[in-house]
């Protein structure tokens, strides 16, 4: 015989893990510290001056 679910846990199980794939998506997206922010957009001014330094003039 086959085993009885209910199909309210079901969905509500799919929607708890849902939701936990999406919590990790933030917490990769936005869980930075302010140092490591920092230290993204400074390494990311260095790279462009550095590159447009060396850029050739027409």
């Amino acid at each position: 015989m086959a085993e009885i679910i209910s199909l309210s846990k079901v969905r509500k199980a799919k929607a708890r893990t849902e939701k936990l794939a999406a919590a990790e998506a933030n917490r990769q997206k936005f869980g930075r510290t302010k140092s490591e922010k920092l230290k993204d957009t400074t390494e990311k001014s260095q790279s462009k001056k550095h590159l447009d330094s060396h850029k050739l003039e027409d």
